[in-house]
């Protein structure tokens, strides 16, 4: 389903993510895995530390909002900025319950922390694009737009060879038209967006974001979640845990659609 997110005014970078909604066109390597985990690796999956090109999902639309509903896996995935070292804490409570997760990077914070690109690649997990500066993309003019996402796909090739698995729009849970043209236009044949608001940036505190999310994940939800948010991280073991117990296990966005 294509939808799209309507014009608002421009914000600054920031750590949360203000969402739209309104409707338009459109592990290890022996015994069971731990809680959350993602079991042992796919056929041909890559190695820890591989940067992905972009993912093509066939049979998806090009605006996937959620994966298939008739298996056990749920897709966690993270708006990219803030603190290292919060951000750092939670992909390391990740890999402890044997989880994959998508961050989907802000440039700029990239800029500011190129070594977090590496910290995630290495930890297994998959790296996309979620703009250059996190402005509202949506409300921007199409060259101003492009320069978002083509500047934040720089930096990831610079950093990691590759554009990324993945283009999210920022301030914005679904992209415009536009938006989505541009996108594919710049080498992302999809656009990312997501069924489950875990409202973590609201910094309700943990209690609220794991009730959030294990109350609305269902059999092929994406999840959004942010890093730089001490709640986030204290919620995820019990998120993982709780999907554990429902026989749902987190991987990466790429691992649910293909």
């Amino acid at each position: 389903m294509l939808r799209a997110a309507p014009a608002a005014v421009a914000g600054a970078l920031a750590t949360g993510c203000a969402t739209a909604r309104t409707d338009t066109t459109a592990v290890r390597a022996s015994g069971s895995p731990p809680p959350g985990g993602t079991g042992p690796p796919a056929p041909g999956a890559r190695s820890p530390g591989a940067a992905r090109p972009p993912t093509r999902a066939p049979g998806q639309p090009v605006q996937i909002q959620h994966g298939p509903s008739r298996g056990s896996a749920v897709a966690l995935t993270f708006h990219g900025q803030g603190d290292p070292k919060t951000a750092t804490a939670l992909l390391g409570e990740a890999e402890r319950a044997g989880a994959r997760v998508t961050v989907l990077a802000v440039g700029s914070w990239l800029d500011e922390q190129p070594a977090m690109a590496r910290r995630i690649l290495d930890g297994g997990h998959e790296l996309g694009n979620h703009t250059q500066r996190h402005l509202d993309i949506c409300a921007l003019p199409a060259d101003a737009a492009y320069a978002e996402i083509t500047g934040c796909a720089q930096r990831l090739r610079n950093l990691t060879g590759t554009i990324g698995s993945w283009f999210r729009p920022s301030r914005a849970q679904y992209a415009t038209d536009l938006v989505i043209r541009l996108a594919r236009r710049a080498g992302y044949p999809h656009v990312l967006s997501y069924d489950v608001d875990s409202l973590d940036a609201d910094d309700l505190g943990a209690p609220a974001v794991r009730r959030t999310v294990l109350d609305r994940a269902r059999a092929g939800s994406i999840v959004s979640l942010h890093l730089g948010h001490p709640g986030t991280v204290a919620a995820l073991p019990p998120i993982l845990d709780g999907l554990h117990r429902r026989g749902l296990r987190a991987v990466t966005t790429t691992e649910l659609v293909t």
